[in-house]
């Protein structure tokens, strides 16, 4: 099976149907996504083709870029540019093949297939039975269309798996940032090609052919038994859509079985593989395309590290960070296609071209504690594509937004602990979930002044942070604070309720507004005086 030719993706068609087809369909007007069996397929699927697109298509400036934006290629011009690929691409054989190691790994035992799948437990996960996030034998085969992309998502994402047994070129679980048309009938190819850089800002002259230096399965393994590293330069630029950090070789049977993932029958399938330990150790200043970073700015000569999933999941707060840069700052580096993409609508603009200057940015990826995965996190958020001169004022006026919120919160958690506890330090507990209750209130009213912000912006020069903008903020994030310690603090049985420690902390939680430096100063910007915050003089706790 060839990935260039073979119909191997399920596509989303207009018509709300799926088909799978071969990969050069992605162009069709048809076609309006993927639908993979899971979500971390999904996101893999996304980078594979632009991936794809990247090394073998890309254009070599922004007016290309922007013509193959409007009038996207025909399925038989993509296919005539991935032919000299072929041989990089097949999946079954004695190699090279797509993703696994060139040597047969024959001496190896045969393993689960299963072991290709990160959120699969361990041997001594499932002894123990602590296989909580996943229980073993949900998976014993796979069609070779899901063991393709489940070996693609594990060498993109590959956690770190013990002795010799390497983490991906991103760091264990990396978070993926991508853009998205902002409009419902965007194609799949506009979703793919707004993510693709013009050729000069990815790999310069650098001849691109079908070689180990960007497919590392196409030559004999750079092993690490002594800690060897790869090193950016020691690659060709467009590696890092391709690394290949572990080694990995698939049993194919001729065995008819119906898929563990996609449930569906094939003629051929996937029960074992074979894996071996101290593959390509990735080390060094690495900027993959289509990841954030963040540097130390007190450390300039050490290398910048992937931003990873949290177990919080990803919200406003971290949205200054995925998306604008401040690398001597607080050492934002966001991805390139993010950085990117401002260049292409301002130089666009300049031949009178309009580009969306709002669309989406879909983040997503592995929230892993060493080893084990916690969860998968992926959200979409509103994305301004702002031009230089104005991204320095944007950023300014969300931190102290952002800043403000945060001192709302953390004195939520401290009044619901008044409110709740007798001797408040003394608490034990997990109470994250007030904190997440908060920001995920708040998320959606930031996120409409973001987008008027951005619009204020390109409109008019707005040198300081608009009063009636910071005024619904202040307000709108008092009052979800307020609601949401009455719902903690008021909501159990009236006979179980101490409504006097009660009414203290909320009458205390209303002061904090008008005492803390914070509140004080953003209030100010708002145009509020000293009375405003409130509204009124502090509530009483209401009488249940």
């Amino acid at each position: 099976m060839n990935l260039l030719t073979a119909p191997w993706l399920p596509f989303e068609k207009t018509d709300g149907g799926i088909e799978v087809l071969p990969v050069t369909s992605m162009a069709s007007p048809e076609v309006i996504d993927l639908s993979l069996p899971r979500a971390d397929f999904q996101g893999a699927a996304y980078q594979f083709l632009i991936g794809l697109l990247q090394t073998a298509y890309a254009p070599s400036n922004v007016d290309q870029w922007m013509e193959s934006y409007e009038n996207p290629p025909t399925e038989q011009q993509l296919l005539d540019v991935f032919l000299p690929f072929l041989p990089c691409f097949e999946v079954e054989g004695p190699g090279p093949s797509f993703m696994q190691d060139l040597d047969n790994l024959g001496s190896e035992s045969s393993a689960p297939v299963a072991g290709l799948l990160i959120d699969s437990p361990g041997a001594s996960t499932i002894k123990n039975n602590t296989d909580h996030f996943v229980k073993d034998g949900r998976v014993e085969a796979l069609c070779p269309n899901c063991a393709a992309m489940a070996l693609f998502t594990m060498q993109i994402n590959a956690p770190s798996g013990g002795k010799g047994y390497r983490t991906g070129l991103r760091g264990g679980g990396p978070l993926t940032t991508l853009l998205l048309p902002s409009g419902e009938t965007s194609t799949l190819w506009q979703k793919l090609w707004i993510n693709v850089s013009d050729r000069e800002l990815m790999d310069g002259s650098q001849e691109v052919g079908p070689s180990p230096d960007i497919f590392p399965w196409m030559g004999p393994t750079h092993t690490s038994e002594k800690g060897q590293a790869t090193l950016p330069n020691q690659v060709h630029p467009l590696h890092v859509f391709w690394a290949m950090p572990r080694r990995f070789r698939l049993e194919f049977e001729n065995h008819e079985t119906r898929c563990g993932l996609c449930g569906k029958v094939s003629s051929k399938s996937i029960r074992h593989i074979r894996t071996r330990n101290y593959g390509n150790n990735y080390d060094g200043p690495w900027r993959h395309p289509l990841t954030p970073y963040r540097r130390d700015p007190k450390q300039p000569q050490q290398p910048p590290l992937s931003i990873k999933g949290q177990p919080g999941g990803i919200g406003y707060r971290h949205w200054e960070s995925l998306v604008l840069e401040d690398a001597q700052g607080e050492g934002n580096l966001p991805a390139l296609n993010v950085l990117d993409y401002p260049r292409k609508a301002d130089e666009c603009e300049a031949e009178g071209v309009q580009l969306p200057r709002v669309t989406r940015l879909w983040s997503f990826g592995y929230d892993m504690d060493n080893m084990k995965p916690r969860g998968w996190v992926g959200t979409q958020l509103p994305f301004v594509a702002l031009p230089n001169r104005h991204q320095e004022r944007l950023q300014s006026w969300l931190r102290t937004m952002v800043s403000y919120a945060k001192e709302v919160c953390w004195q939520l958690r401290r009044s619901t602990k008044e409110a709740w506890f007798k001797r408040p330090s003394e608490a034990k507990g997990d109470l994250e979930y007030i904190d997440s209750r908060f920001w995920e209130q708040t998320e959606q009213p930031f996120y409409g002044l973001l987008t008027e912000l951005g619009a204020r912006l390109l409109e008019e020069d707005v040198r300081r942070l608009p009063a009636n903008i910071a005024e619904v903020w202040y307000r709108e994030v008092r009052k979800q604070a307020i609601t949401i310690f009455d719902e903690l603090t008021l909501g159990g049985p009236t006979d179980a309720l101490n409504m006097k420690r009660i009414t203290k902390a909320r009458n205390s939680f209303h002061n904090w507004f008008r005492k803390n430096k914070t509140a004080r100063n953003f209030r100010k910007q708002a145009g509020l005086g000293e009375t405003s915050s409130a509204g009124s003089e502090p509530e009483q706790a209401a009488n249940h």
